[in-house]
């Protein structure tokens, strides 16, 4: 009888051990799946938004989502004008004008300056010879008219604009309102995120996208307005993000659409947008060193700078640029100013955008 009570004791003592290490790991894995799946939402504060940025005080409203359901949103209606910097420059007006003249172009992921040098050399840049967008004096082509830009930034460009830098400037916008629909508490999609992509451009901004391969490209669906528009999200001045810019239809035409240093230009139809981050925007401070708040994408979600006080990028983005932390919960990281997109999809159930005058 002792010896049978000795060899229980025995095995019990060379497993407990194990039982231990097994049951303290079962606990440690459940907890990482809990973290990745049992989400903590962070509602969207209306309290970062600046004033002078809106036309109206923030409500809450039901409103349907991209799925069909409804959910609380915040209302936010916006004139499309920045407070924190000024819109432009454009098109520098001749050849031998410096950066300060003009704005940005991007391309192969970088963000050229689109001085008075760039126009002037389009022809070895893009390697082709039909690229002339100056005269004998240095002047360069500009639309000098709301009649000028739209013609010339419409799907089917106007012949008399070939070889035009288009520009359209804020008082051709006048009046506009901005309406956006965003949950309060972003809502995780059951869709593959692939199917809720911000996509395409503003009515009168182009037709989707380039062809593959190209990086100025528009996938997906994204929420569309009254105005026909697309938006990825709303910075805190009231300024729309948008999707990917048309380049390729752009240059197909040969015409130029420069954003400004701020990573904006304008469309007629829905106002001064960004499709870039530049940095010019208001932003929140995080007290962790993370990369700083600029706003909130179409599902609520926020979205955040690319790189973080110390200059580095995020790390396990996901095809979004999303990922979690403990203190954001899911967030959006914007792309390069370059780079021509700003988020690749939406994590979240999408409001919706219109735009009106």
């Amino acid at each position: 009888m002792k010896i049978k009570n000795i060899l229980t004791i025995a095995i019990l003592l060379f497993f407990a051990p194990l039982f231990i290490w097994v049951g303290c790991n079962s606990k440690k894995l459940s907890s990482v799946s809990a973290s990745k799946s049992d989400e903590t939402a962070i509602p969207v504060n209306p309290d970062f938004f600046i004033a002078a940025g809106l036309t109206e005080p923030i409500t809450k409203v039901n409103y349907k989502l991209s799925d069909g359901t409804t959910a609380e949103c915040y209302k936010i209606v916006t004139s499309s004008t920045p407070s924190e910097h000024q819109m432009g420059p454009w098109c520098p007006d001749n050849i031998n004008d410096g950066a300060d003249k003009g704005g940005i172009w991007m391309e192969g992921g970088k963000a050229y300056d689109v001085d008075g040098a760039f126009i002037k050399h389009m022809a070895s840049f893009y390697k082709d010879a039909t690229w002339k967008m100056y005269n004998a004096d240095g002047s360069i082509n500009v639309t000098k008219t709301k009649e000028a830009c739209e013609a010339a930034a419409r799907p089917d460009v106007d012949p008399a604009y070939k070889n035009f830098c288009v520009q359209c400037l804020p008082s051709y916008v006048e009046g506009l309102k901005q309406t956006f629909y965003i949950p309060v508490i972003p809502v995780k999609s059951s869709s593959n995120a692939k199917n809720s992509s911000p996509s395409g451009p503003p009515a009168g901004d182009r037709p989707a996208g380039p062809p593959p391969g190209n990086k100025g490209g528009a996938i997906g669906n994204a929420p569309r307005g009254g105005g026909g528009g697309t938006v990825v999200g709303i910075a805190f001045n009231g300024v729309n993000f948008d999707p990917p810019a048309p380049t390729a239809d752009i240059l197909a035409a040969y015409t130029l659409a420069p954003l400004d240093d701020n990573g904006g230009h304008i469309n007629t139809h829905v106002g001064y947008h960004y499709h870039a981050a530049t940095g010019k925007t208001k932003k929140v401070k995080q007290t962790d060193g993370h990369a700083a708040m600029i706003g909130y994408a179409m599902d609520g979600y926020g979205m955040f700078e690319l790189l973080d006080e110390n200059s580095k990028e995020p790390v396990g983005l996901d095809e979004n640029r999303g990922h979690y932390d403990a203190v954001r919960d899911y967030h959006y990281h914007v792309g390069p100013a370059g780079g021509n997109r700003l988020i690749g999809g939406f994590r979240g159930r999408t409001g919706a955008f219109t735009a009106s005058f």
